[in-house]
């Protein structure tokens, strides 16, 4: 039966329902429900969970966007005070001078909007096309309202980042800007000198040190792009650590040494191609026969524990049969992990209770209870062929298998259930390989086989987030060190004639470059002091919205993924972003003859 609530928009609501709906009907009437939600999730999962951090990485290249803006516009009034001067002295009103610097900003930034925008419906096709083909709908461009409102938000960013500096320049007066030329004001920074002079470090490091506080706002737009190319870097360094537990938490089978099958592995025949619009099972991952498939019939798993248990190097062992099982609440089938002896080697990380320890006891993941309603305490019956047992929940489990359900049980709920697979842990000093070779020449007489497990890396989804994390980290550590390659630029050439003058008393081309690094390195500490806790903070925001997109929670293993040692590395990471963008107008100043930087004015 199909109902629909006056109220369904949030799992309260449906759940208020459901109980509005059981108690209207028979006792025992309502046996499983299925919400709208549960099946927009299941179509939403594969993509859900990358678009919290997509939007992290794209808040931060909009602020950092806005940052370099900002320096640019107010380098350009810097560095350009006689000409403002000039402009009005020759009859330019402040609104006109403002405006002219408005459209220096903005000129540019409109050729690189249509490119980004062009760039990005390029980039989307294959994405698209990839969504045609899995839900064989029609052709999905691009909306041409996304492409008018992304073009028309970064304008607009754009021309408020550069309005406060252009304002400034419209405020100036005539008289002050033609006498000041280029000149910083007097005084400034003095302070700055004398306490740096006191250090016990060389006078080139010193004075480098000291540079900043003659122009404050543009070491703070500094400042703040380094510290935004650092947290992206520590968000990225724990996002994709992140990713790699969630990986390895996937497939906890993975963790035993040997894997030991009641049916050969080599020996089920592959079905034949289904037509067009039709599916079949695959083998399932013990090796068995599943539909479609023909093989020779399974090895009792009595002789099979019979032969783990009498091998040389067995350290433990624990049997495992993955089927389909009835579960009241649920519409449809649900997979079931049945599991024989101490599987705790083999357990799913738990996000609250614990694992199965014997009979009675069921573990879910979290969208199983959701759907049912049901908590940790709570007791559901499950149907196997012909048997009923009523379980008790013990414990929630992490589980990022998609919209299909899986729980776990012990196997001595059920008798007629048996392992198909055994999952072995060996001795210490005992090759997997060799063990596996030689538990497999017992066991294929039987009818099973016996394979060492290696270890399985990242793939899917997974994959495609980290690649995706780390490509945009690498964009926004390179906006970055641009942002301070230009800030940089503008304070050497500000500063040129004072250089002419270090040299012209004794300064060495080697000092000169110490100078200038030496000017943006206390930025880079302070960046880098800055961002990592900024980026672990993010980190530890994401990712719960993450796991929640993906109808889950996470566990600690997830969460908790930074070292100490790995976090002072990201902080000297600030250091290495802002030396980097400073290298080569420092390598200029150290280039420049003496008597060319002495002219300059």
């Amino acid at each position: 039966m199909l109902y629909r609530f006056d109220a369904a928009s949030t799992k309260e609501q449906l759940l208020a329902g459901r109980k509005r709906l059981a108690a209207s009907t028979a006792s025992g009437a309502l046996l499983s429900t299925r919400s709208w939600l549960d099946t927009e999730r299941a179509a939403a999962q594969g993509a859900a969970a990358t678009v919290p951090f997509v939007t992290a990485f794209g808040v931060l290249g909009t602020v950092m966007s806005v940052i370099i803006v900002s320096s640019v516009v107010s380098g350009a009034v810097g560095t350009g005070l006689r000409r403002i001067g000039i402009l009005k002295a020759i009859g330019f009103t402040p609104r006109e001078v403002v405006r002219a610097y408005m459209a220096q900003a903005l000129i540019p930034a409109g050729a690189g909007i249509i490119l980004g925008v062009v760039l990005g419906n390029l980039l989307a096709v294959p994405l698209l096309s990839d969504t045609e083909a899995v839900y064989g709908t029609v052709a999905l461009p691009v909306a041409w309202w996304v492409d008018v409102a992304v073009a028309a938000a970064a304008l607009a960013v754009v021309g408020l980042a550069a309005l406060i500096p252009a304002l400034r320049a419209g405020r100036l007066r005539t008289v002050e800007a033609l006498a000041v030329g280029r000149a910083p004001r007097t005084g400034r920074g003095r302070w700055a000198h004398r306490a740096t002079g006191m250090l016990p470090l060389p006078r080139p490091v010193t004075y480098g040190l000291a540079t900043p506080f003659a122009h404050p706002v543009r070491a703070l737009a500094m400042l703040l792009a380094v510290a935004s190319g650092t947290v992206a870097a520590t968000f990225a360094v724990g996002l994709t650590s992140s990713l790699t537990a969630v990986g390895a938490a996937q497939d906890p089978e993975s963790r035993a040494a040997v894997t030991v099958t009641t049916t050969r592995l080599d020996d089920v025949v592959p079905p034949p191609p289904p037509p067009v619009g039709d599916s079949v099972a695959s083998p399932s991952p013990a090796g068995g026969s599943t539909a479609g498939t023909s093989g020779p019939e399974a090895a009792d798993p009595a002789k099979v524990r019979s032969a783990l248990e009498s091998q040389a190097g067995t350290g433990s062992y624990y049997g495992k049969a993955r089927t389909e099982v009835a579960v009241a609440g649920i519409s449809g089938s649900v997979r079931a992990g049945l599991h024989e002896g101490d599987s705790r080697s083999g357990s799913f990380e738990m996000l609250s209770g614990r694992w199965i320890t014997g009979t009675g006891q069921v573990v879910v993941p979290t969208r199983f209870l959701e759907r049912t309603g049901t908590r940790i305490g709570d007791t559901v019956r499950v149907t196997y062929e012909k048997e009923t047992a009523s379980l008790r929940i013990v414990g929630e489990s992490f589980d990022t298998s998609g919209s299909e359900l899986e729980i776990h049980a012990d196997m001595d709920n059920f008798a007629s259930a048996a392992p198909s697979t055994f999952l072995v842990e060996v001795r210490s000093g005992v090759s997997a390989d060799a063990y596996a070779q030689k538990v497999a020449a017992v066991v294929r007489p039987l009818g099973g086989d016996a394979t060492a497990d290696a270890p399985s890396g990242q793939e899917g989804v997974i994959l495609i987030m980290s690649a995706m994390a780390a490509l945009l980290t690498l964009m926004l550590i390179s906006v970055a060190g641009l942002g301070v390659l230009g800030s940089v630029v503008l304070d050497t050439r500000e500063r040129v004639h004072d250089l002419g003058v270090c040299k012209a008393i004794g300064m060495s081309p080697r000092q000169t470059m110490s100078l200038v690094l030496s000017s943006v390195a206390a930025i880079g500490v302070t960046g880098g002091l800055i961002g990592v806790p900024a980026g672990y903070a993010l980190h530890s925001s994401v990712l719960p919205v993450m796991g929640h997109a993906a109808g889950t929670g996470l566990p600690s293993r997830v969460l908790d993924v930074y070292e100490p040692v790995q976090l002072l590395l990201l902080g000297l990471g600030g250091v290495v972003i802002a030396v980097l963008g400073a290298s080569i107008p420092a390598g200029w100043a150290a280039r420049a003859p003496t008597a060319t930087a002495l002219r300059t004015k």
